[in-house]
């Protein structure tokens, strides 16, 4: 593993450990570097009425903006299971709000990035903020 992305995945493991999952016991944890180099992690919360949880991306994405940032560098994505776990439909429209073709999007497990992606890549022929220009 690229001693790069140890520290990452340390702190996307750290999210995803304090995701609040009671129903689904499927944790998955965020972390965002913006171009500035700041960071920020999120976690998923679900509650009750389920489609009113908040996936993690979107966790971190809401910090990221409160602590005054709005472009992401690449954001590591964590959860467990054979298969990757990637950002929802959702997710990938509100990280590409805040992307540009160079941000990177690493898809995670505890052992390590599965997959690394750009944002084209993770969401083709997007909509987005230049779409309103």
């Amino acid at each position: 593993m690229s001693s790069s992305h140890q520290t990452w995945l340390e702190r996307a493991e750290s999210a995803m450990n304090r995701a609040y999952v009671p129903y689904s016991k499927f944790q998955v944890g965020a972390v965002i570097e913006t171009v500035s180099g700041q960071v920020f992690s999120g976690c998923n919360v679900e509650n009750a009425s389920y489609p009113e949880g908040t996936c993690a991306e979107a966790g971190a994405i809401s910090a990221m903006v409160m602590g005054g940032e709005h472009r992401i560098r690449q954001i590591y994505v964590m959860g467990r299971g054979k298969e990757l776990v990637t950002p929802c439909g959702g997710c990938r429209q509100r990280i590409r709000e805040f992307s540009d073709e160079h941000t990177q999007i690493h898809i995670c497990a505890p052992e390590g990035v599965r997959k690394s992606l750009l944002l084209n890549e993770l969401l083709p022929f997007s909509f987005g903020p230049d779409n309103l220009k």
